[in-house]
């Protein structure tokens, strides 16, 4: 068990590191937006949804049926929310763990000694590991190796007890179930049902290609056949079930995921999707660049017959058919008698055949660091349990290596990704198996001390350089930012937009916006991009920037209902009623069909039709307010925060003169957040007109108690003091209110029309030139800034302003009327006035 131990340390201290970095990339949507890990989200809820938290039969939906790996994100979210410490912790944990099980595996196969060690160092340390370990979404496929290692084992522990006990159909059982444990931590798992079988056929009972059909013919191994295909049964039954829970329909993706799936040229097809398993392989043999993401032409297509990338697909198929042809040739033959393996007359006690005859010569490969004697001396004084050949655990390793693999080749069905490194941790299995019995295979062959040491120091210093860049991909993934610069020679489009996204967060709006225009220089048609660079530029108050590139991600994406929002509600601001109005009403009629997130979608769709019932409500259509907000909420979310929508249907509802109605909504609104300070406000005033004044007292305070430096909560209390008849505490809101929000024209004009209501002229003065100056094009506040120096006696400046007002509204009769006035008095006073 040293070994093991060794392995599983090694794999948890390289990890160590990982503990204090971020979430990552698609952790986001996994567990920081995912519903199905909060609490109150019933947990059978999981069972239902995918890996991201949309229902599995929703046509935009991925498909990927999960349940295992998002029940134990709710187990740490209910552990420590999303505290990112505790998600990292279980992934190293998890792959320590399957390091052991791995390097435990490798010991029925290399026996006990260095090379079982080397085999469980070289996995535990390989750098391809670093996205299932370091990114918490990897889980999938880290918990999914674990249950398949421990299917493998329970299926060996049958092989070995076989025959008509209990206890060998118990071990059997186990391996079926750990089997459905695997899929329902990730999709490839249920493939440790074929390599189980690989391992039976060609490993335990050592048979050949050409002898299998004939032993079905001759009833022989029936033992063999009957557990082969009770396996081959369960694995469609379980295959079957998960189809047809996620709807009978596989999933669709985007033309940047996977291009290659996206090209009407069958030629393209084929050339490429032959070339990307050479490609994955190479990641395996040379991991020396990495990305968190290989979409969007990372690797270009391949479109003609002479690309010479076509040369590394036909060098790597031929490899691997003569590696399969050779192993499966030279493989020992056996019989099976009582359950036990025979082969050239000797017994093997553990029920596998011998070694081959170069193998069986040299059967006691001992450690490196044996004594001399052991290394020196040739002989078998000691005889220990015969282990598979060299030709057999290749070909268990070839099987390892190829059929967890097999998902993602895009052989049976498109995929989502191009290129994924979390994908190859299962497969990797089954390649440092090839490498360390290769070395092996060496080591036995060669003759010197010299070579045999160059052999396994080489074993050691590539362990060693994969653990140095383990380490430093480890870096990468310590946060977003490190992650992102990584990846843009990879994949410059995607790193820069992702990049732009964090400097965003840190408010470099200037860096920010370079990696938009940077990524965009890389993809031009990137909607995600274009949005992204609109609503900094929005946020920036640059709007008629934001509107172009808001236009330009609806032409690239026209379902992209974010964008319809952002640009309506700038259309709405500029006073483009009428085009606000169609582009929210657009955005509500785009389906929610074949969309890679329905929840964020149907978010955006809410919010505009929010924001189409307030365009209503400021036009005085209460009616047509209504209907639209009600068709929010019909469509609204699970996770959407209903409280605005809420309270604007009670405002609605007050308007019409509704009141129950009124009040019901701004209980919900309430009710959905207990701080939500408007609902306290308009509640308030609901309060106050039915004559609960007391009450409505307490709604007022409750608001300045939840936010005392808003000053639009001083405002409306101020405005209930007033009607109150409470003139000096009004007049003290009054001015709290227009110093706190002395930016706010709203604010700052309604205290100034609470301070001249309750006869305070000369501070109502002051916050009249103030709302002037805010808005100075703006009538009403120049006219109303007329009349109080009218009052107060100022009649050149009252004079002057309300000459302004009709500049800009000539036909305004009230401003009309106190000017005649003005000038008669002027006129009594012998002041001259502008009409003369």
């Amino acid at each position: 068990m040293l070994a093991e131990c060794a392995s599983g340390a090694l794999g948890l201290l390289l990890y160590l590191n990982t503990l204090a970095a971020d979430f990552c990339y698609d952790d986001s949507r996994a567990i920081k937006t995912n519903q199905d890990l909060l609490p109150e989200t019933p947990w059978t809820h999981i069972f239902y949804n995918d890996f991201w938290g949309t229902l599995l039969t929703h046509s935009g939906s991925h498909k990927s049926y999960r349940p295992l790996c998002t029940l134990s994100f709710r187990f740490n979210h209910a552990i420590g929310g999303l505290n990112p410490w505790s998600y990292h912790l279980v992934n190293v944990l998890l792959h320590a763990a399957v390091t052991s099980l791995f390097t435990s595996f490798s010991r029925i196969l290399l026996g006990d000694g260095s090379w079982t060690l080397l085999v469980g160092l070289l996995f535990a340390s390989h750098p391809i590991h670093t996205e299932a370990v370091a990114g918490i979404v990897g889980r999938a496929d880290v918990g999914a190796s674990f249950f398949f290692l421990l299917s493998l084992l329970c299926y060996v522990k049958h092989c070995s007890t076989r025959g008509y006990s209990l206890q060998t159909w118990g071990w059997f059982v186990g391996a079926g179930l750990c089997a459905g444990s695997s899929m329902l931590w990730k999709e490839q798992g249920v493939t440790v049902l074929a390599v189980s079988a690989a391992y039976d056929v060609f490993v335990f009972h050592k048979l050949k290609m050409h002898q299998i059909v004939p032993s079905i013919y001759k009833r022989q191994n029936g033992s063999l056949f009957l557990s082969v295909g009770l396996s081959a049964l369960w694995g469609a039954t379980l295959l079957g079930a998960r189809f047809y829970w996620m709807g009978n329909k596989p999933p669709s993706f985007s033309n940047s995921d996977n291009p290659a799936a996206d090209s009407d040229s069958a030629l393209v097809r084929t050339l490429t999707f032959l070339y990307l398993p050479t490609k994955n392989l190479w990641l395996l043999l040379c991991p020396d660049t990495l990305s968190f993401d290989w979409s969007m032409d990372a690797v270009p297509l391949l479109k003609t017959v002479g690309d010479w990338r076509n040369l590394h697909t036909v060098a790597f198929y031929s490899g691997l058919l003569f590696l399969t042809y050779f192993s499966l040739k030279r493989l020992s033959p056996g019989k099976e008698c009582d359950g036990k393996a025979i082969s050239n007359g000797r017994q093997n006690t553990n029920g596998h055949s011998c070694h081959s005859d170069w193998d069986y010569r040299n059967s006691e490969v001992l450690s490196f660091f044996a004594s001399k004697a052991e290394n020196g001396i040739k002989g078998h004084a000691t005889q220990k349990p015969q282990l598979p050949s060299t030709e057999n655990v290749v070909v268990l390793a070839l099987t390892m290596l190829i059929v967890p693999f097999l998902p993602a080749t895009n052989l049976f069905f498109y995929v989502g990704f191009v290129i994924a490194e979390r994908v190859l941790y299962l497969p990797s299995m089954g390649f440092c198996l090839l490498i360390t019995v290769g070395a092996r295979s060496l080591y036995v062959r060669v003759q010197k001390r010299f070579h045999k040491d160059l052999i396994f120091y080489a074993m050691a210093a590539l362990i060693v350089f994969y653990g140095l860049k383990t380490a430093v991909r480890n870096g990468d993934w310590q946060n977003e930012e490190m992650l992102y610069r990584s990846g843009i020679k990879v994949n410059p489009a995607k790193a820069w937009g992702n990049l732009g996204n964090v400097l965003k967060s840190q408010s470099k709006i200037s860096e920010a916006e370079s990696a938009y225009r940077n990524a965009l220089f890389y993809r031009s048609n990137m909607a995600d991009m274009l949005y992204n660079l609109g609503l900094l530029l929005q946020e920036n108050s640059r709007f008629s920037e934001a509107l172009h590139y808001y236009k330009l991600a609806i032409g690239s994406r026209p379902t992209l209902a974010s964008a319809y929002l952002n640009t309506g509600i700038i259309l709405m601001n500029q006073g483009k009623t009428e085009e606000a109005r169609r582009t929210f009403l657009k955005c509500s009629d785009i389906p929610d069909e074949n969309l890679k997130d329905p929840h964020a979608h149907k978010s955006s769709v809410t919010s505009c039709l929010y924001n189409l019932g307030k365009l209503y409500h400021e036009q005085g259509r209460y009616e047509e307010a209504l209907g639209v907000y009600k068709e929010a909420i019909q469509k609204m979310p699970r996770q959407f925060a209903p409280q605005s929508l809420y309270n604007m249907m009670g405002e609605a509802y007050m308007r019409l003169n509704k009141l129950p109605e009124a009040e019901h909504w701004y209980v919900e609104s309430l009710r959905s957040k207990t701080d939500h300070i408007p609902a306290h406000l308009t509640y308030g005033k609901l309060l106050a007109l039915t004559g609960r004044k007391a009450e409505a007292e307490r709604f007022f305070l409750k608001a300045i108690q939840l936010d005392p430096t808003k000053g639009n909560c001083y405002m409306h209390y101020g405005q209930f003091l007033l009607e109150e008849a409470r003139l000096i505490e009004a007049a003290e809101m009054a001015k709290k209110a227009a110093e706190l929000d002395s930016t706010e024209f709203d604010v700052v004009f309604n205290a100034a029309h609470m301070l001249r209501q309750a006869s305070l002229n000369e501070a109502a003065e002051k916050y009249y030139d103030q709302a002037a100056r805010l808005r100075p094009n703006y009538p009403a506040a120049l006219m109303n800034l007329g009349a109080i120096l009218h009052l107060n006696g100022k009649l050149r400046e009252a004079e002057t302003n309300y000459l302004r007002a009709l500049q800009l509204k000539p036909d305004d009769v009230i401003t009309q009327s106190n000017l005649r006035k003005l000038w008669n008095i002027m006129e009594k006073q012998g002041l001259k006035t502008s009409k003369t």
